[in-house]
């Protein structure tokens, strides 16, 4: 009687770690999964100033915060922007249109013409952030700055 009560407590407990470690690393294996597909940016207003010289537009910087192998999923940005980008901080993997996918690091800048189809944006690292400073040239009653594919 004893052993049978041991038998089901071993299989038990031993059911109850297996469920217990599939409940751990099931988000893990979500999350690599679609690591592109789900925006894990931080993104924060810094500036939103109207152009007193030109009628209808404003400029409006965002700080972009990825962690490590962070990454918003494809996306535009309205139709009156020009987008320019400065990483302050890591690396960003990029592409933008029929472009070639490139790589910039702190320091370096690239731009996003009105229209564009921003088809990566990526931490180029899976051990460092990547920050980066986006100032747009909008329209000033613009306020969905981003809209991801869908």
């Amino acid at each position: 009687m004893f052993t049978r009560f041991f038998d089901r407590v071993a299989f038990m407990t031993l059911s109850l770690f297996i469920a217990f470690f599939i409940f751990l690393t099931f988000p893990v294996f979500a999350a690599s999964a679609n690591d592109e597909a789900a925006d894990t940016s931080k993104v924060t207003l810094v500036f939103d100033h109207v152009l007193p010289n030109v009628p209808g537009k404003s400029i409006k910087g965002l700080l972009v915060e990825y962690a490590p192998s962070g990454s918003t999923p494809p996306h535009t940005h309205p139709a009156s922007a020009f987008v320019y980008a400065t990483v302050l901080e890591g690396a960003i993997r990029s592409k933008v249109n029929d472009n070639p996918e490139q790589v910039y690091h702190a320091g370096e800048n690239f731009f996003e013409l009105p229209g564009a189809h921003h088809l990566k944006s990526i931490n180029a690292s899976d051990t460092q952030p990547m920050r980066m400073l986006a100032v747009f040239v909008v329209d000033t009653n613009e306020e969905i700055l981003t809209r991801l594919d869908r």
